[in-house]
């Protein structure tokens, strides 16, 4: 499907609610994701039209967590980092208090990270441990960490730098669910509810464990 009806839209993608009837419709991840069309084109607006966005990957002046952009339909999620070549600008996508995804310039050291979280583990032969992560990307690892924690991720060589554990006092970012976007501090991990208890500037409320996120 190459087209997506405006309406139909996550109302986390940062595009007006008129214009066009369609928009791209991004290869994978849907509603976790923003295609680079409408990052290019409708948030950073350094291109025009459709046309030019193709012609910049084309011409290879796009870099996506450090590699070549290949198809503006591609989405890109959470932390994922994007480099404009001609233009020496770094981003790296984020959510902001209202839900929507939003762009955070960063310096060019930075482009082969990122921070994601661990949704599963599974144990290989030779007792080699496997972590599946949000992103959708499984790594090999020697680190003690466990489901629910985050990691952070060295694109460049594809491996896993340090596991930040979920615990009491850790800093956190919802990325699921009505509070989205909100950044708090873990009060108190509520296993039996699988929940964590936060304060949102003051503010406590629970949340699922699964919906928030260990940042840095």
């Amino acid at each position: 499907m190459a087209h997506l009806k405006r309406q139909k839209t996550p109302k986390r993608w940062p595009i007006a609610r008129k214009g066009t009837t369609f928009v791209v419709h991004p290869n994978t991840n849907l509603e976790r994701g923003v295609p680079l069309l409408i990052i290019l084109r409708d948030m950073l607006k350094i291109c025009q039209t459709r046309k030019e966005v193709k012609r910049i990957i084309h011409d290879k002046k796009i870099l996506i967590n450090g590699k070549e952009a290949k198809d503006d339909k591609n989405s890109l999620l959470l932390f994922d980092t994007l480099a404009i070549i001609p233009t020496k600008k770094f981003y790296k996508i984020g959510l902001l208090p209202n839900g929507k995804y939003g762009l955070q310039e960063i310096k060019e050291t930075e482009i082969n990270s990122k921070i994601t979280k661990i949704i599963g583990k599974k144990i290989l032969k030779g007792k080699k441990i496997q972590l599946n992560l949000r992103d959708g990307k499984n790594y090999l690892s020697d680190l003690k960490c466990s489901i629910g924690d985050s990691v952070i991720i060295d694109l460049k060589n594809k491996k896993i730098l340090k596991c930040l554990p979920l615990k009491e006092k850790t800093k956190i970012i919802i990325v699921e669910g009505k509070h989205a976007g909100k950044e708090g501090v873990v009060e108190k991990i509520l296993k039996e509810k699988k929940m964590a208890r936060l304060n949102l500037e003051g503010k406590e409320i629970d949340v699922l464990i699964k919906q928030i996120m260990e940042i840095e």
